[in-house]
């Protein structure tokens, strides 16, 4: 069986975003080229990437890669709707212009994901029917933004941001348009925020539009909850790992859901770790690697 899938991997591996430290010694040249040497066709964004279109085209260009999505953070749950539709227009002009037609979008506007000294677990936010009714109506507006450019928008549940669990998946999808708003799974958040990884891709792989796949090992995981450990504190003790090296996600039941599916898109790694202790392009490497031996592509 052929899948149509291409595979992308994320410079949060190299130089985390949420926490620039982390890897801040890295130039993105060595994580576009290490990108490239491990056998990935695309990036992710990244905050160390730079910021003028021409300089980052080249850069890709040079190494055969290309943006296949870029993180754009919307701001609905704080009301903020015209400065994110204004921020979208842009975010949307650039990065198509570098290769993508998905943009994954995580709501910012309450989230404590970025707080280094916040417990995760005791202060995940809970949306309120109001927040949740403005951030699927602004969905649907990017979304509709979005099918003019030929673009797809698709929403990526995060921990900490108020949309995390299956039952506030369930809520927002259902008040989403499935035309203008698809899903952006990741395998790690679901498995984070406690819930089954392949029941979320089971019963929305309709839906998906673009896929992050990365393993948590279980006892930083646990060591965050019983600890009271914030988000950032997970990542930096290397909670995410890169699959094939974990001991979370079933993934031979998430590739037996994409086998039997006709998912079309990119399958992104993304484990986001201290590379002083986990060498990003040996890891790119074992994950693809991974997936090359299971997915046969």
């Amino acid at each position: 069986m052929n899948m149509k899938v291409q595979f992308g991997c994320a410079p949060i591996n190299w130089t985390n975003d949420d926490l620039p430290s982390l890897g801040g010694e890295l130039t993105y040249q060595q994580c576009l080229s290490e990108m490239a040497l491990a056998g990935y066709k695309g990036s992710e964004g990244g905050c160390k990437y730079p910021k003028d279109f021409d300089v980052l085209k080249k850069a890709l260009d040079l190494r055969g890669l290309q943006i296949c999505n870029m993180w754009f953070s919307s701001f609905f749950t704080t009301f903020e709707n015209e400065r994110t539709f204004a921020e979208f227009e842009k975010h949307m002009d650039f990065t198509y212009g570098l290769g993508a037609r998905v943009i994954g979008v995580g709501e910012c506007g309450v989230t404590v994901h970025g707080q280094e000294e916040t417990p995760l677990f005791s202060n995940c936010p809970i949306l309120t029917e109001e927040q949740m009714k403005n951030l699927a109506e602004g969905l649907n507006e990017l979304g509709r933004r979005a099918q003019k450019k030929g673009m797809k928008v698709c929403f990526h549940p995060h921990v900490g941001t108020g949309i995390q669990s299956l039952d506030e998946i369930d809520r927002l999808m259902k008040l989403t348009d499935p035309a203008l708003v698809g899903l952006l799974f990741d395998t790690g958040h679901s498995t984070i925020a406690g819930e089954d990884p392949v029941e979320i891709l089971k019963k929305y792989i309709g839906r998906v539009a673009h896929i992050h796949v990365k393993d948590v090992r279980s006892e930083v995981f646990e060591q965050v909850k019983s600890g009271g450990h914030s988000f950032l504190w997970g990542v930096k003790n290397g909670m995410f790992t890169v699959p094939g090296d974990g001991d979370c996600v079933d993934w031979m039941s998430i590739f037996e859901i994409l086998k039997a599916s006709d998912y079309e898109g990119w399958i992104v790694v993304e484990a986001e770790q201290d590379p002083a202790k986990a060498d990003p392009l040996e890891y790119a490497q074992k994950a693809r690697a991974f997936m090359r031996e299971q997915l046969g592509v």
